[in-house]
């Protein structure tokens, strides 16, 4: 792996979000999750270059990012797709993702993340909170979203580290 400068990075993140996909992996050595997003977003905020990823409570994955104070993004060239899709349809708690969509999960800084990814973000969390239902102000986007009132949890992430495969 090739560490970027993230002032480096030249990538479209509506492009490598929503329609590449990214895992959002957390844990450590000893126990790890990883899942599938699609929405998350990229910027600056508190003057610091961030990454926002958003997770229901039922994720497995969750449990992983409220322990933690670190998380990675993972992001990964059409060749992986089967992979990435197999990490969002199956949970694990009773599958062992990382053997099943054949990823080989490492650690930077005791963060996982997988070394198939053709970009890795490594974040600290500063910030999490749930959405709420009166915080919509167009109703018809929770409509659309939550018709089982499970709203996500948006986790607000300094991107701490960068890196690419060579």
């Amino acid at each position: 792996m090739k560490i970027l400068d993230i002032q480096s990075l030249n990538m479209n993140p509506y492009v490598k979000i929503s329609k590449e996909w990214m895992l959002v992996t957390a844990g450590d050595e000893t126990k790890h999750n990883t899942m599938t997003a699609s929405w998350g977003a990229m910027g600056v905020i508190w003057n610091k270059n961030t990454a926002t990823c958003y997770i229901r409570p039922q994720r497995y994955t969750f449990e992983f990012m409220e322990k933690g104070d670190t998380y990675s993004l993972c992001f990964f060239d059409e060749s992986y797709r089967d992979a990435l899709t197999l990490c969002g349809r199956t949970s694990g708690r009773d599958t062992d993702k990382d053997q099943a969509a054949g990823l080989t999960c490492a650690f930077y800084e005791g963060v996982p993340y997988y070394k198939e990814a053709s970009l890795v973000l490594i974040c600290r969390k500063l910030y999490s909170q749930f959405l709420t239902r009166d915080g919509f102000v167009d109703p018809a986007v929770y409509e659309k979203n939550y018709p089982a009132d499970d709203l996500h949890k948006m986790y607000i992430g300094e991107i701490v580290a960068a890196f690419e495969n060579e």
